[in-house]
């Protein structure tokens, strides 16, 4: 049996320019523009012409809400700054979601989830190094879970670790499931949490 051949595409998509009220359905309109925006770019290549089986498009986007605001990437230092120090000592939550798309019968299935975490304190030279190294400009809400400057400032995550660090696991592998087993059924959003 041969391996699974996989790529990854940027979809190249102005995120500021949709807006939703509410970070379930901003997440979910992210994830059906990434991949209307990918699939638009496939039609125009032969990629796609002599594949015999199923190919996947998985979609994500991932925010975070604090005090009620949805938060992207922040856009520079004080941004990033000010994200940080809220959470410092406080709670947040984060909302992913996933679109997976079935590029030879159009079907697609989308889903979300949500986690929250909690923080201890986290000192001003921490926060500091953090955006010396740019990482809070590379993801949602400018604080990556996972990174060994920030992990030890984390009281308790309650839901899924891998929603909060951008890509739920056991949704996403859900479904593809899904894609994979309805060709030709017309795309739902459903809530995992």
């Amino acid at each position: 049996m041969a391996a699974a051949e996989s790529s990854f595409k940027t979809a190249d998509i102005d995120e500021k320019s949709i807006r939703k009220e509410k970070p379930e359905d901003l997440v979910t309109a992210l994830a059906e523009a990434k991949a209307i925006a990918i699939m638009a770019r496939l039609q125009h290549t032969d990629i796609l012409k002599n594949v015999a089986c199923p190919t996947l498009l998985i979609t994500a986007d991932t925010v975070v809400v604090y005090k009620g605001t949805i938060r992207e990437k922040p856009c520079n230092e004080d941004e990033a700054r000010e994200f940080i120090k809220g959470y410092s000592g406080g709670h947040a939550a984060v909302v992913g979601s996933v679109l997976g798309t079935n590029l030879n019968s159009g079907a697609s299935k989308g889903g979300w989830e949500s986690a929250e975490v909690y923080f201890h304190e986290i000192p001003n030279e921490v926060i500091d190094s953090l955006i010396d190294e740019g990482i809070p400009f590379k993801v949602a809400g400018g604080l990556m879970l996972e990174h060994p400057l920030t992990l030890p400032f984390v009281d308790a995550v309650i839901g899924a670790t891998d929603t909060v660090m951008g890509l739920s696991k056991s949704l996403t592998e859900k479904l593809i499931e899904e894609a994979l087993c309805q060709p030709g059924s017309s795309p739902r959003v459903q809530n995992m949490s």
